[in-house]
């Protein structure tokens, strides 16, 4: 790691539909028609990009840009784009595919179905240099839940409530089933091959977990963390949020690894740790921040909510460090108010249709667009 923060980008998917909550797909006229754009095998949703910068209120406005000119592409059509992470009024029963001629995504839908037909938002950090990069890989896996805790926002699938505050991580087909806490660059390419070779991975980027290493030659040559557990986050700056977040984690792990690498401050084996990880990932789905985790230190339980707010009182200082504290206030709003799926699930709880409550929501996440960045915008770009 160099520099006061992180290089940072984002991968984001997004549905799109009618201001009832119908998805409508137009993956491939968007694609064809609008830079930045690009396909998912199922055209009802799309993804696009921003490009790696440290500071946050570039990311900010790099996350509101291809929003903007998309709504108003939409607008043209009658359509818009829909908040919450899963097919909330349906249809998951049938497949419908971007591009028949590709055979990649042929297997996808014979394999996994609609499964893999959700919206979430993939965090790119960057670190080049191997041990710290696989030390950030284990403290994000270990903590991957909590920021699902954070981003829940998929309770509802073809018009039903779930049962779930994730229905997106509890339906989607994890690859491999069992991926280990890579211990280091060689553990991590060596398992890499063995996958490829015995066919539980189709190609490099068909592993999909929490938190994966990344970079553009797959296993060799890599360049930043990936974190792949969060439900698509409708208010920008909320997501921003949750980065800083993670980002701080990361911050606080180069400083001290003896406290923060799960290798060095565990009690527990790697092979309990990547069992712990997963269970509290499961945990989360079903509960986000009502949810009990086990904490990765010690094995003992501890409530999402509770565990979020210890974090936050020991990153403070750092934050205001690096001027990064203003970024971290919607939090705050999220633990009081509870995430989109907790607060959409209190109001489906008092009497409001589905269709309603996506149609409030959908308001909000066009507001949420326009919103400016925090003040005192200088402090908080300590590279800009």
């Amino acid at each position: 790691m160099s520099g006061p923060l992180l290089l940072k980008g984002f991968e984001v998917e997004l549905f799109t539909g009618r201001g009832d909550g119908t998805v409508v797909g137009v993956a491939e006229e968007v694609a064809a028609t609008l830079p930045g754009f690009v396909t998912e095998p199922d055209h009802r949703n799309l993804e696009y990009i921003t490009h790696p910068d440290a500071n946050y209120t570039d990311q900010l406005t790099m996350l509101q840009e291809p929003r903007r000119r998309l709504r108003q592409w939409l607008q043209d059509r009658q359509l818009t784009l829909l908040p919450g992470s899963t097919l909330s009024l349906g249809d998951s029963h049938r497949f419908e595919r971007s591009d028949p001629a590709n055979a990649y995504h042929g297997f996808i839908e014979a394999t996994y179905g609609t499964r893999v037909v959700t919206a979430s938002v993939h965090i790119n950090l960057g670190i080049t240099a191997m041990g710290p990069l696989f030390a950030a890989c284990r403290l994000m896996r270990c903590e991957a839940a909590l920021l699902l805790a954070l981003s829940a926002s998929s309770p509802f699938l073809d018009g039903t409530p779930t049962g779930a505050h994730s229905q997106r991580w509890l339906q989607f087909p994890l690859t491999p089933a069992k991926v280990p806490l890579f211990l280091d660059h060689p553990h991590y390419t060596h398992w890499m091959e063995a996958q490829l070779q015995a066919g539980t991975m189709q190609n490099v980027r068909h592993l999909w977990t929490s938190v994966r290493p990344n970079g553009e030659n797959r296993p060799h040559d890599l360049n930043r963390l990936e974190i792949r557990i969060c439900d698509l986050i409708s208010d920008p700056r909320v997501l921003l949020a949750v980065t800083a977040f993670a980002e701080l984690r990361l911050l606080q792990l180069s400083r001290d690894p003896s406290s923060h690498d799960p290798l060095l401050a565990s009690r527990l084996s790697p092979a309990e740790l990547a069992e712990l990880a997963d269970s509290n990932d499961q945990a989360a789905a079903r509960g986000s921040l009502e949810a009990d985790l086990l904490d990765w230190r010690s094995g003992e339980r501890l409530g999402a909510r509770a565990w979020i707010e210890r974090e936050l009182v020991a990153i403070r200082p750092l934050a205001q460090q690096l001027g990064l504290d203003p970024w971290l206030v919607p939090l705050t709003v999220v633990l009081e108010r509870g995430n989109e799926a907790m607060r959409w699930l209190a109001m489906h709880r008092q009497g409001a249709s589905i269709a309603a409550i996506l149609t409030n929501a959908i308001g909000e996440m066009a507001e949420g667009e326009g919103q400016a960045a925090p003040r005192n915008t200088a402090a908080l770009n300590p590279l800009g």
